[in-house]
């Protein structure tokens, strides 16, 4: 069964509309998570709602929410005030342009969807909409209101439905420019580039995000399994930061030395792809032997991993469909 819709409503093309619903496609409920406790009892702490003038407390049903027009004075506004505010992206995302992808800054991009049917009836006008994208480097635009705020969101074709992605408005997004002018233009040597390049040569792979490890997540059950067992745990930082390099071309000759030898002459660069993806193989399935069952979060995701180790699962590569 799938997961409940985060937003149900409509998708309208031109004349052609049919019912939707958006379902988050991420998720963190995976990864460990801390709650705030006392230190002396080991219980759990409650934060309390308190009246910043009056120091009293404040009961759930007495909270509400107010826009600072001027220094401590607001104006007062109900979820229904806001719920009656009548803009038709409340209920329906209109689709009003088709853009090339490739156009679209990457910083635009904000928070993932996957946009299904919800009705029998508008399955059909729902594949007209999609199979009308499919195959086209095209994606839609239309407006959609979230968490209270309307939000531009862009739509493509993902396998047997939709996936939407919010983008964020330009006042959101800083200029690069504020931060990267005062960088050095800088003549490379063409040796010293060279170094470069075959280091980035022999690190070349395909994207499979199930090949990323979380390092810090299972370090951090592997602690955690230690402190349940009564082990003593290391308080001090473990690593060092990387020091400053002295002599840039004889780190990058190192680095050749240390990992696939002199640059290859062009024509032969295949060989060193085959001996990374080796590599990379073996350093992810030792990490993974270092996870120990335990309970809480988590559990399922070594199960997994478990699981892939021996044979038995093979995640399936996600594809993008059209």
């Amino acid at each position: 069964m799938a997961p409940r819709p985060y937003w149900k409503g409509y998708l309208k093309l031109s004349l052609v509309s049919c019912p939707i619903a958006l379902h988050t496609a991420t998720s963190g409920s995976e990864r460990v998570a801390f709650r705030q406790i006392n230190k002396v009892t080991g219980n759990r702490l409650r934060q309390q709602l308190v009246d910043e003038v009056t120091r009293e407390p404040v009961d759930a049903s007495d909270k509400g929410r107010g826009y600072e027009y001027a220094k401590g004075a607001f104006i007062q506004v109900e979820d229904e005030e806001l719920d009656a505010v009548a803009i038709e992206s409340n209920h329906t995302i209109e689709i009003d342009k088709f853009v090339p992808h490739a156009e679209i800054d990457e910083r635009y991009f904000d928070q993932t969807y996957y946009m299904t049917p919800n009705d029998q009836v508008g399955q059909e006008a729902f594949a007209v909409i999609r199979d009308a994208m499919r195959g086209k480097e095209m994606v839609a635009l239309g407006r959609v209101v979230l968490a209270k705020r309307e939000r531009v969101i862009m739509l493509q074709p993902w396998e047997k439905g939709l996936m939407g992605t919010t983008l964020r408005y330009a006042y959101e997004v800083r200029p690069a420019n504020e931060y990267f002018d005062e960088i050095p233009d800088i003549k490379i040597p063409k040796e010293m580039l060279q170094l470069a390049e075959h280091i980035l040569e022999t690190k070349e792979a395909e994207f499979d995000p199930a090949t990323f490890v979380d390092s810090y997540e299972d370090a951090v059950v592997k602690m955690l399994q230690q402190k349940q067992a009564g082990i003593a745990v290391p308080k001090e930082k473990a690593a060092e930061a990387p020091r400053n390099v002295i002599n840039l071309m004889d780190a990058l000759r190192r680095s050749v030395e240390g990992g696939k030898g002199a640059p290859a002459a062009k024509g032969k660069a295949a060989a060193p792809k085959a001996a990374k993806g080796k590599k990379g193989k073996k350093a992810a399935a030792g990490q993974r032997e270092l996870l120990l069952p335990i309970a809480g979060k988590g559990q399922g995701k070594a199960a997994k991993d478990a699981a892939r180790e021996s044979g038995k699962e093979r995640p399936a590569a996600r594809r993008k469909a059209g």
